[in-house]
């Protein structure tokens, strides 16, 4: 069972980092086009700075389930999701219907960084009911 999740933990990004790539090479209306063009607009830029913090976050659960994650490990992750961002971003310059642009791209890292300042307070400096509980899990999951 503990195996199982340190492996789901680790397929976890993996597997959403493809969703990513493969919906962001998707025209812009596909998935999600809702009737009023204000509200499907806002919602739309409001999941850059959702969008990379999720990938952050299974970052950070996937080395806090092989008990790995220290300060150094979620500033690094942070820097790896914030570079897959910016790529993600320049892929966008190349799909048809699709745009990259700098705003975008700092909604992105913005989201991350609000994600990676929550963990590093939680988990790393606050004795806090989610770092405690972060705490009891990778310890839980951690390899014998």
């Amino acid at each position: 069972m503990k195996k199982m999740i340190r492996l789901l933990s680790i397929a976890a990004p993996v597997v959403y980092m493809m969703a990513i790539w493969a919906m962001s090479g998707l025209p812009h209306d596909t998935i999600m086009d809702l009737p009023n063009n204000t509200v499907d607009q806002f919602l739309k830029e409001s999941l850059h700075l959702v969008e990379f913090a999720i990938l952050y976050v299974l970052i950070i659960y996937a080395f806090l389930a092989n008990g790995k994650l220290t300060p150094f490990i979620s500033l690094a992750a942070a820097i790896f999701a914030s570079f897959y961002g910016l790529a993600d971003e320049i892929h966008q310059a190349f799909i048809p219907y699709r745009s990259a642009t700098l705003i975008d791209a700092i909604k992105d890292v913005t989201g991350i960084f609000i994600a990676f300042t929550i963990v590093k307070y939680m988990y790393f400096e606050k004795n806090s009911r989610i770092g405690r509980w972060m705490a009891v899990f990778s310890e839980w999951a951690r390899p014998q």
